[in-house]
């Protein structure tokens, strides 16, 4: 795996290539990103989870794995 430096230096290197008129769309991906992968609070997850169970906005359990396929 890579260092953090390499990684942080392999980025920095492709922001300073991109054209200036696409850097707020860039800024836009990157923000998205980090909101993607940052991980909700316990409580936070719970309100969510308990707001989508109370306004019916759940799977039913014998649907849950329809369209996936095990091998």
């Amino acid at each position: 795996m890579a260092s953090n430096n390499v990684v942080l230096d392999a980025v920095m290197q492709e922001i300073e290539q991109t054209p200036p008129e696409y850097l707020s769309n860039l800024l836009q991906i990157v923000r998205l990103f980090c909101k993607s992968v940052t991980l909700k609070s316990a409580e936070e997850s719970f309100r969510q989870g308990w707001h989508e169970a109370m306004t019916g906005q759940t799977i039913p359990l014998a649907e849950l794995w329809d369209g996936i396929d095990a091998e």
